[in-house]
């Protein structure tokens, strides 16, 4: 996953508003989001390489998300795990965020480098394994997240987080008005841009927020609301190359039950 932005605690209906795309190469092989096999309770893509997740969620309001940090220069010859385990790990577990976090902080090496969100009912945890030294609790407001620190100004990020204020203002907060968010493809100016090391053509490509190269590009867009009441919406559209819709699949899940459309 290569943008996430959300608004915690900042809405009067929505305890959680989150839209959030994955980026990846298009022959890497992914499920599109199901309840797990070996463990139902979790619904999550899946990646098919690794068999991890980018997001996933849990009816009892378990919710983890993964982004790579961008800096090849500090990359691994050989990480001993896959960044995906982090958020599978996290969703078939029982940890709470703040212990998952500082548990894994003592493993930080294992990785290449990594944005992970970890969150329960009542708390919302971040941590990096580059720059953050110790895990961080999340405020209440809208925040941002794509290959670098949480809340980084990349272009991306800053413009994604003031389209989420305004649908809040209007309240215009919808599955589709967020997924309309995640599908600008307009690159951003050169001079906008950061510098993280895969020149600047690339930083030119992955720039939108959503990214449709030749190879590689934005593989779905999801979208979670968690009502105040504990209900959870959760839509997710899948995509081929050239921007097909593929699928899309939404669920409503809370303690009671749980309804399901795929299309």
């Amino acid at each position: 996953m290569c943008l996430a932005v959300f608004a915690l605690d900042y809405h009067p209906r929505y305890r959680l508003i989150l839209a959030a795309n994955r980026d990846e190469f298009y022959d890497r092989p992914t499920l599109p989001a199901a309840f797990w096999k070996d463990s139902p309770h979790i619904l999550a893509g899946r990646d098919l390489l690794c068999g991890g997740t980018w997001l996933g969620i849990t009816a009892d309001g378990r919710l983890a998300a993964v982004t790579n940090f961008r800096d090849p220069a500090r990359n691994l010859d050989t990480p001993r795990f896959s960044r995906g385990a982090l958020t599978a790990g996290f969703l078939t577990g029982t940890a709470p965020p703040q212990s998952f976090l500082e548990t894994l902080h003592a493993k930080r090496a294992d990785y290449d480098g990594f944005n992970l969100i970890v969150a329960g009912r009542e708390e919302f945890w971040y941590y990096s394994n580059r720059g953050n030294t110790v895990p961080l609790r999340v405020a209440a407001g809208i925040h941002g997240l794509s290959n670098h620190l949480l809340d980084t100004p990349w272009p991306k990020v800053t413009t994604s987080k003031e389209y989420l204020e305004c649908l809040i203002r209007a309240d215009r907060v919808s599955t589709e008005a967020l997924l309309e968010l995640l599908s600008d493809a307009t690159p951003f100016p050169d001079h906008l841009l950061p510098d993280t090391g895969v020149g600047r053509e690339r930083e030119r490509m992955l720039s939108p927020r959503f990214i449709a190269g030749e190879s590689y590009g934005t593989r779905s867009s999801t979208v979670i609301l968690v009502e105040r009441e504990g209900v959870i919406r959760f839509t997710e559209r899948s995509y081929a190359p050239g921007r097909r819709v593929t699928q899309t699949v939404e669920v409503s899940l809370s303690a009671q039950a749980t309804s399901r459309i795929s299309t």
